[in-house]
């Protein structure tokens, strides 16, 4: 039974959405935290209620969104990330540790209901792994000591402080990182007073015209792991629709490896938004979202202090920012997926064309832009774009992010002009532990790189290309050889045979098989012929066109460039 104080919230979040379907998503969330982190199929059915839907649809987007528990859980959800920049961290050994102490696997609970344990995918904290999430709580940087200070602490009912984990990063550029270590730099007050909002104070003296001008003259490409020039994506917008016109702001950050856009949000959230609030000018956008992934609670909670911030300070006038919480599914990174995930649906891809500038969200003109991308709008319009350019090259301008993780000794994020060699970046993350065998430049969906291929890398779009592989999010994964590349390929094809979203049959059969062929392997069991079989899927999934979205490519390039460049290893398995 949902209580009248959890309806009326329910009731209020309705109203700030066009279309009352929106509320859907964070009200299910909203009844799970009242049910005790449960999610019954009674307040399911009361939220379809509330908010004006079938229970069937309700019931649909509950089961899709891993981070619904519509089966009971215990008082604390221990979930433990152990994608690859976790297992190179060492989250294995955690995973183990918690097994041993609580007497319990993956996907049980203790007997006394107080402890659930989940194995889960990249939980967005590359640079601080081990992290075990507890219900809504990162604790990050875990050792077997922690953890065991963690679970007697949980054993009497307390929930600890998390430690503010050690903080590596720098930035040469001092655009997006520079209020990385100021304190306090979330309040506007301290974003003011070191040159905040100025930006916005010039753009609303520009023609909206010339703030597109603007950004398309600093060829800015987008951050979010595409590439495509922002500027360029803004005069896609349909003109003349008598339509809305809505801004989103991509902040879903699911991509292993990738942890870059958390660092603006949990600690310059009012860089983000005014790089929203000029580009909504530029627009003509009167309601904006921030779609940001579920497991960041906390943040989003941050973003709506900024927002409610921002607004008394007289800021947004005639506009308004959704920040709108995800709940836990990779493939709502894409573009289409987001847009179907806000107007309250499982988060699918959309058939393009239309693409969301012509017909996106509810139907109307919409730009979809990442978290970083909009952050560099205040300074290319305060500065203009050439200052931007002065960064990098021709069609690699401005300066960047890199989350750095894996085997290194400062796993961290750095910014750095586009274009920054690859061993300056290494360098400035502490340099390699151990020996170099390979490295992930770009996020865990680009092809991987042996150590003597890296000589003459720079990271950008058109070098990283040129050596083979893409710089995507920026996401760099540092490998040694401790650490045998088949079970990496296994965790990788894991990771997106559980996030297919199941639309696309290559992409949906294609990554289980796979799944199957890799464990066999593992145990060796495998055989010549499922090598063959596995490399004759990856090459018809990587065929353009063969799925939706890019998800099915993003696990059969990765796999396939392992498994071509590290065979050796694989053919040892086979028995």
């Amino acid at each position: 039974m949902i209580s009248k104080e959890v309806k009326d919230r329910i009731l209020e979040l309705k109203k700030r959405y066009p279309w009352k379907e929106s509320a859907l998503m964070p009200a299910l969330m909203l009844a799970q935290k009242a049910g005790g982190n449960y999610l019954s199929k009674e307040d399911m059915d009361e939220v379809s209620k509330l908010v004006g839907v079938t229970s069937g649809k309700a019931y649909g987007v509950a089961t899709y969104y891993s981070m619904y528990n519509t089966k009971p859980v215990g008082k604390f959800h221990l979930q433990v990330d152990t994608n690859i920049p976790a297992t190179l961290a060492g989250a294995l050994k955690i995973l183990d540790f918690i097994k041993k102490e609580l007497g319990i696997k993956p996907g049980e609970t203790t007997e006394d209901g107080l402890f659930t344990l989940s194995e889960v995918e990249c939980l967005a904290s590359c640079g601080t792994c081990p992290v075990i999430q507890v219900n809504d709580v990162y604790f990050e940087n875990m050792t077997e000591e922690k953890t065991k200070a963690l679970l007697d602490s949980l054993k009497k009912g307390v929930m600890p402080k998390p430690e503010t984990p050690p903080y590596f990063g720098g930035t040469e550029c001092n655009v997006l990182l520079k209020n990385r270590l100021v304190e306090n730099a979330t309040s506007i007050d301290v974003y003011k007073k070191n040159g905040g909002y100025k930006a916005l104070d010039k753009a609303m003296k520009m023609e909206p015209q010339a703030i597109t001008g603007e950004v398309k003259a600093s060829t800015i490409r987008g951050r979010g792991g595409a590439g495509f020039p922002a500027g360029v994506k803004w005069g896609f917008l349909a003109k003349g629709t008598g339509k809305p016109v809505y801004l989103v702001c991509n902040a879903d950050e699911g991509e292993p490896g990738t942890f870059k856009d958390r660092q603006i949000m949990e600690y310059d959230p009012h860089l983000l938004i005014e790089g929203m609030i000029i580009s909504a000018r530029a627009l003509g956008a009167k309601l904006a979202f921030i779609y940001i992934r579920g497991e960041f609670d906390w943040i989003a909670d941050i973003l709506d202090k900024a927002v409610n911030e921002s607004k008394a300070d007289g800021k947004m006038v005639d506009f308004d920012i959704i920040v709108h919480r995800g709940a836990g599914a990779y493939v709502c990174g894409e573009e289409t997926a987001l847009i179907e995930s806000i107007e309250g649906k499982r988060g699918q891809p959309r058939m393009k064309p239309p693409f969301p500038a012509v017909e996106g969200l509810y139907g109307c003109p919409t730009i979809v832009n990442n978290v970083e991308t909009l952050a560099s709008v205040p300074f290319i319009i305060e500065h203009g774009a050439e200052a931007f350019k002065k960064w990098g090259y021709e069609n690699n301008t401005g300066c960047k992010l890199f989350g750095v993780s894996g085997n290194v000794n400062k796993p961290g994020v750095y910014e750095f002009p586009m274009g920054v060699p690859f061993g300056k970046l290494l360098e400035a993350a502490g340099g390699v532990k151990g020996k170099l065998q390979g490295v992930i430049v770009g996020g865990l969906s680009v092809p991987i790189l042996k150590a003597d291929e890296l000589d003459g890398l720079n990271m950008d779009y058109d070098n990283c290309i040129k050596h083979g592989t893409m710089l995507g999010s920026g996401g760099v994964m540092v490998i040694n050889d401790e650490f045998s590349i088949p079970e990496l390929a296994y965790r990788t094809i894991r990771f997106y045979a559980h996030e297919s979203c199941g639309k696309c049959t290559p992409c949906k059969e294609g990554s289980y098989t796979i799944v199957k062929i890799l464990e066999k392997l593992l145990k060796g069991q495998g055989t010549q012929v499922d090598l063959d079989n596995m490399v004759r899927i990856l090459a018809s999934v990587n065929e353009g066109g063969s799925t939706l979205c890019p998800t099915g490519q993003a696990f059969a390039m990765p796999i396939k460039a392992m498994y071509e460049k590290f065979t050796d290893e694989f053919k040892k398995l086979i028995k």
